[in-house]
């Protein structure tokens, strides 16, 4: 019996192994083929295409024909990581990453070309020893009676409980900042739990799309994306929204929907983008792809991929860093109180 356990168990190998060879000799895996595989991905799924091509002159057809000299038939993984991940920074998009087991490509331009406008020691200086920490969101008093919040991600769920909790303890406050500097994004929906605490009624607040063929153009209607007001807990007061660079994905989509309603005004800089819902495939050697498919605009049809403008625009300035100021935080307040 346990010769035929061993028997059985080494055919099994042996069976494993075949297989194994002729997954990695089986054809459509080469580089020329993994190439043009990323490249006709890109092609028939990504919506941006014919916008960036507006925007910045892309043409994916010179960018097949300039990268597909550098594909050899000899060439070993690492290079070819190495040049498909170069073509697909020129979509200029942090949602597109090619990801293998040597790394995971990432377009990082969109935030290291610009002002970093945060500092998290002297956001210290305004949070002091007894700020709150509740469910995603860090929350304080100002001295001068202005609420503050920092909501540093989307990823984790904010519970209604919490909100509540939280808009309870800041009722007292003269207004609000919710900062979301460095908030790369995470989930919509979070997104939109805590946007529906800041209006009292059903807002239109952008539009979707989505591919339904190979053409650059082939999209569906714009679908209306509306905001229902919470049944909780909501803000009455002039609100802030604090954003930079690295206010991306679903913070930007955040700052879209709070740029649509009264009484809040979004200050700092420009927003990194990252309107394209992402969709992720893979090519025929196993590596994956992610990549944006179904684009957003705001309520005038406007394209949000490449960020939101504030309404008013602030930078961090030296002066005020080297006294442990922040000059975005420092101007919602004057703001606030003026109000």
């Amino acid at each position: 019996m346990k010769r035929t356990i061993l028997a059985g168990l080494a055919f099994l190998c042996m069976t494993l192994a075949f297989v194994s060879c002729i997954r990695e000799d089986m054809s459509g895996n080469s580089p020329e083929e993994n190439f043009e595989a990323l490249w006709k991905i890109i092609d028939e799924q990504y919506c941006f295409l014919e916008y960036k091509r507006q925007e910045y002159g892309l043409d994916w057809d010179e960018v097949h024909e300039r990268y597909s000299r550098r594909i050899t038939s000899s060439m070993g993984s690492e290079a070819l990581f190495e040049v498909l991940s170069e073509m697909v920074n020129e979509l200029r998009d942090g949602h597109v990453n090619l990801s293998s087991s040597l790394a995971t490509s990432q377009y990082r331009a969109w935030f290291d070309n610009y002002p970093r406008n945060f500092s998290d020691s002297i956001q210290s200086n305004y949070l002091g020893k007894d700020y709150v920490n509740s469910s995603g969101l860090t929350y304080q008093i100002l001295e001068n009676n202005i609420g503050y919040v920092y909501c540093g991600s989307f990823s984790n769920g904010i519970g209604d409980g919490n909100l509540n909790q939280t808009l309870n303890r800041l009722a007292i406050c003269d207004g609000l900042i919710i900062d979301v500097r460095n908030n790369g994004g995470g989930a919509l929906t979070t997104a939109h739990k805590l946007a529906a605490r800041f209006t009292d009624e059903k807002v239109l607040v952008g539009y979707i799309s989505h591919k339904t063929g190979p053409g650059h153009n082939d999209f569906s209607e714009p679908q209306a994306v509306y905001l229902e007001p919470s049944d909780g807990i909501r803000w009455q007061k002039g609100t802030v929204v604090l954003t930079n660079r690295r206010s991306y994905s679903a913070t930007n989509d955040f700052v879209n929907i709070m740029k649509q309603l009264p009484g809040v005004t979004v200050m700092g800089d420009k927003t990194g983008g990252g309107s394209g819902l992402p969709f992720s495939s893979e090519i025929p050697n196993g590596w994956s792809i992610r990549f944006s498919a179904s684009p957003m605009f705001d309520p005038e049809m406007n394209q949000l991929e490449f960020g939101i403008m504030p309404d008013v625009r602030v930078d961090m300035t030296v002066e005020d860093m080297l006294q442990g100021k922040d000059t975005m935080i420092e101007e919602a307040c004057r703001l606030l109180k003026n109000q």
